[in-house]
Formats: C-alpha cells, structure tokens, sequence
C-alpha cells in the first residue's frame, strides 16, 4: 500500500483458521506454524491486509503452504524453563531468534509440556519446542548438527530469549522426554481399578446377603419346628403324632 501514515499501515490476519494451526505476524504478515505434528500436505490459507485509515480499505488472497513430513531422525528437541501458554503466545519470537543465531530456517512443528494436565496450559515450567532446520539449499540439515551449534549458541539464544520473555532463560537441547501416561491411558487405569474395587465389594454384598438369608432361613426353620409341631416336612408330609407326643412328654 503506497499511502502513508494510517492508510498506509497494513495489519494481517488469518480468515477461518478454524483449527489454529498456523498464526500470522500481523505486523510483518510472516505465517508460522502453531502445531501440525503427525500432518502432511497442502493446506490453503486465507490471508487478509487491511490499511488502518478512516475508510477502512482491505483484500485477500490465498497463500498455499505444502507441509512435507520430515524424517524423525533430524528433530532437535530444546526445553524452555517457560510455561507452555507463555512459549506459544511468543512461538513467532522463538522462531526469529532461532533463525538468527543458527542462521538456517528453522520450523517448530510441536510445542508440548511433559504433564498430564495439558489442558491448564500452563501447569509445569517446562516447555518442549520440537524443531526442524534446513540450509540454504533448502536440504534438511542434520540433527547432529543442529545440536552442536544450539550448543555453541547457547548463549547468545537465551540472551536474546530473555527479552523475548522479559525472564531469565534456559534453552538446553534434550533428548525427548520419556513422558507420562497420557491423560486417556491413566483415566483408563483409574477407571479400571476403581471398577475391580466395585466388583469386589458387590461380590462381597451379595455373599454377605445370601449367607444372611441363609441364617434367617435356618432360623425360622428351628422356629416353626418348635411353635408348630404339625408343620409339614421338606417333602410335604406332616410330621408323626408320635413325635408330637413325645415332644409334649
């Protein structure tokens, strides 16, 4: 836009993104990814630019990104003594400063807290940036690699981070944590246990009912033998006047 001052002043925005995958520098209109781990392909984005005059002025286009699956092998992870909710609101920061000091084009394809409560979002201290690099012929560059010089440009990384974060910073490169349970398998385990202890106590209700019952019978057997003498037997019969007589004897 060739006008100056607020109609000159172009602000960008993502138009439906529904599912918050990728974000966009409003500033710069520099789109980055959010999370695609496990994804792959085309995805098509709709980008919008709109100047900040009194006539508000806008247009859009569509900005085709291809996500190509890359080989596991050549993932650094780095950990953050951040909150996970801080390190996405500052993903686009990350990746600039990364970019600098290794001098590659760096891509953050997941952002994870080891926790079982993930949805907190900010429940642990720890953030798990999982990164990818490649040079400037575009070819992936080795993990190896990426490990040796986040190492020597430790320093220089977590300077600039921490004016990112307004926070001390560490950025130590890890192997991938062994991680908990997830939240699904351990609400499996609980629920299975807290069944089995159900189970067990209906079956101990239901033998503790039926030896009552069983008491409670037997006594009201010795009962009616005693109050009525006359009482048929368990295969119908009335019992003998002989036995009646000796009972009143």
């Amino acid at each position: 836009d060739p006008d100056s001052g607020d109609n000159g002043l172009l602000l960008y925005s993502l138009v439906n993104n529904q599912k918050n995958e990728f974000d966009i520098n409003e500033k710069t209109g520099q789109i980055f990814t959010v999370s695609l781990a496990g994804k792959a392909g085309t995805f098509y984005l709709e980008v919008q630019a709109a100047d900040q005059g009194t006539r508000r002025l806008t247009a859009q286009t569509t900005v085709n990104v291809t996500v190509d699956s890359s080989s596991s092998n050549n993932v650094v992870m780095v950990a953050l003594n951040q909150k996970i909710n801080v390190v996405e609101r500052n993903v686009a920061e990350v990746k600039r400063v990364l970019d600098e000091k290794l001098a590659w084009n760096v891509y953050i394809i997941d952002i994870y807290s080891n926790d079982f409560e993930r949805e907190a979002r900010s429940s642990t201290d720890v953030t798990y940036v999982k990164i990818i690099a490649f040079d400037e012929a575009n070819q992936e560059v080795p993990a190896e690699d990426m490990k040796r010089k986040l190492r020597d440009q430790r320093g220089n990384i977590e300077l600039e981070l921490e004016k990112v974060f307004s926070a001390s910073v560490t950025a130590a490169v890890e192997e991938a944590p062994a991680g908990s349970a997830p939240p699904e398998r351990v609400a499996t385990i609980v629920l299975g246990v807290l069944l089995a202890c159900t189970l067990t106590a209906c079956l101990a209700c239901v033998a503790l009912t039926a030896k009552r019952k069983s008491l409670v019978k037997k006594r009201a057997e010795i009962v009616e033998g005693i109050d009525n003498p006359c009482a048929a037997t368990k295969n119908g019969s009335l019992k003998s006047l002989g036995k009646l007589e000796h009972m009143n004897n």
